[in-house]
């Protein structure tokens, strides 16, 4: 029986075992513990670990191999997102409402009980919101929130967390903002954790997480373009 590691709040923030002990069953846990101090969650992200988990559990963190990734260069705009985008129905926004676009990743979905976005979670991503780590890109039609993307920004990665979507392609449209934000300030990775079809449409592809690892080495520490997420 494999015993998973345990951290405690009064280890250090990067007290993390190497990914490489990550669990195959389920795939990708390597820890359980600690806290959501914003000290451990930016060493986990760029060690590339993030924490999830559900009320009632305790803070669980995760390194799945592969890792799912996408090149902000690479996101794919459909023939029907383009038709929407060439409608002009929608604006975007830079961290125009961080706290509506967290919440509302936050709200039970059809076909969901409950929600891994915890109060506990949300306050952890407001601090870094506060203190400048966490973004939100938000999707508006007619004055009212419809869509949204947030996530985290360590260097030239940016750590996508969770999307919402009221209305058609409301999220998708707040992604291209995303994506072509993230080139015009050279971001070379956008991280998207764990694969699904709707996010393979999109352009995202898996890589092994060494690869993966072996990147966060590199562009955590790089500095993206002047001006970076401001209007």
């Amino acid at each position: 029986m494999i015993q998973l590691h345990r951290i405690s709040p009064l280890d250090p923030a990067d007290a993390f075992p190497d990914v490489s002990s990550a669990l195959d069953q389920p795939p990708g846990l390597l820890a359980a513990g600690g806290d959501l101090s914003t000290e451990r969650l930016l060493a986990a992200y760029r060690r590339g670990i993030f924490p999830w988990y559900e009320a009632g559990q305790p803070i669980l963190w995760w390194s799945p191999d592969p890792r799912a990734i996408m090149r902000p260069s690479e996101f794919h705009v459909s023939r029907s997102l383009r038709r929407t985008l060439n409608r002009g129905h929608y604006e975007t926004s830079i961290d125009g409402d961080f706290a509506g676009v967290i919440n509302s990743c936050a709200a039970a979905r059809p076909g969901q009980q409950g929600t891994w976005i915890t109060g506990e979670m949300e306050q952890a991503y407001s601090r870094l919101h506060e203190l400048g780590w966490a973004h939100s890109v938000e999707t508006w039609h007619s004055g009212a929130l419809v869509g949204g993307v947030y996530g985290v920004a360590i260097g030239r990665v940016f750590f996508a967390e969770s999307m919402f979507s009221r209305s058609s392609d409301a999220s998708k449209v707040a992604l291209v903002r995303l994506t072509t934000d993230l080139q015009r300030w050279n971001f070379e990775l956008i991280d998207c954790q764990m694969s699904s079809p709707h996010l393979a449409s999109l352009g995202m592809r898996e890589i092994p997480r060494s690869d993966f690892v072996a990147q966060l080495e590199r562009l955590c520490s790089a500095k993206p373009q002047d001006g970076a997420w401001t209007e």
